[in-house]
């Protein structure tokens, strides 16, 4: 038996906050969403080891701080917002895929803040097991407790849970969403001898990067046809530079010149780059750009170096750089 908890999750218990909700279908309670906000980017945080209050309260109060406090900015590029609403109004899990640095963090939380629900956050990874997700036994000094994990959580409060890069986890571990996300709705606990049905405001998010999929890397078909799917990608160059500009401080005009730095870049993804240049990035360097770094340093600092060690590729870049500073 395992005395200590996972490193990827550590919460305490809240079973004082049970409660059972109808299953799938029935019961569900109308979407309100809050006033059309001012509206896009930027990878937010991630709460790898998901942090909250030491002891939830009874009811939905356990999961005050896992609401996002304040509007995130996001700037819809098309229908996705619409879509995303149209989804959580019949609690479709939603899968969302694109490179990196896109801001598929960012739209969860925005999404999150909108329908006023909170967020609880996984960053997943090849070392997470089942119970890192569902929960697990402990010993304390007054004996064995159970604790619940993220998954578990979520579902019997009634929060949208985020798995962040899905695919790193492994597919005997990724399989215990299954029964969350069809009809049943609803979580075996089998060490605790419970299901959980699921809290009507639950819903199952998550993301993962394309790009990075490879035979042993990849979600299954069983799992894949059980969610929806929104695509992302990086804006087109006058959504990009406006995010930049405002999500930095940096004027128009330099942001429109590192973005193109990045449509640069993303051309020699598969040509000697694995991965181009992300939004994230060019935000990254535009503050420092802000704060009196030289362009060129910014530049090398946080586009160049952080995305590869060949010292060709390096100097195709640096030269990109020189082009536009």
């Amino acid at each position: 038996m395992r005395t200590n908890t996972s490193r990827h999750y550590r919460q305490a218990d809240p079973r004082a906050a049970v409660g059972v909700s109808p299953p799938f279908g029935q019961g569900v309670p109308p979407v309100h969403t809050a006033a059309a906000p001012t509206t896009t980017f930027q990878a937010s945080r991630i709460v790898s080891d998901v942090s909250g209050p030491a002891t939830p309260a009874p009811g939905t109060g356990g999961l005050d701080a896992y609401r996002v406090p304040r509007e995130p900015y996001w700037r819809p590029v098309a229908d996705e917002v619409a879509l995303y609403e149209a989804a959580y109004a019949v609690r479709m899990p939603i899968m969302l895929k694109g490179p990196t640095g896109c801001g598929k963090t960012r739209f969860v939380e925005y999404m999150a803040w909108k329908l006023g629900k909170p967020l609880i956050t996984v960053a997943c990874n090849e070392d997470m097991t089942a119970s890192d997700l569902v929960g697990r036994f402990l010993l304390d000094a007054q004996g064995t407790r159970w604790q619940d994990g993220p998954l578990a959580m979520a579902a019997r409060l009634g929060a949208i849970c985020y798995l962040d890069e899905v695919v790193e986890a492994r597919q005997d571990t990724t399989v215990v969403i299954h029964p969350l996300t069809d009809a049943r709705r609803m979580l075996p606990l089998e060490k605790k001898g419970e299901v959980v049905n699921a809290h009507p405001d639950f819903q199952l998010v998550i993301s993962y990067n394309p790009g990075y999929q490879s035979l042993m890397k990849d979600l299954k078909q069983s799992t894949k046809q059980r969610f929806g799917a929104l695509d992302f990608h990086y804006p087109v160059h006058e959504v990009e530079t406006e995010i930049v500009a405002h999500e930095s401080g940096v004027t128009a005009e330099v942001a429109a010149k590192l973005v193109h730095i990045a449509e640069r870049a993303r051309n020699l993804k598969g040509h000697g780059l694995d991965e181009g240049i992300s939004t994230r990035m060019l935000i990254h360097a535009a503050s420092l750009i802000v704060r009196g770094v030289p362009a060129l340093g910014a530049c090398r600092m946080a586009l160049v170096r952080p995305i590869t060690d060949d010292p060709d590729m390096r100097d195709a870049l640096d030269a990109a750089v020189t082009t536009y500073f």
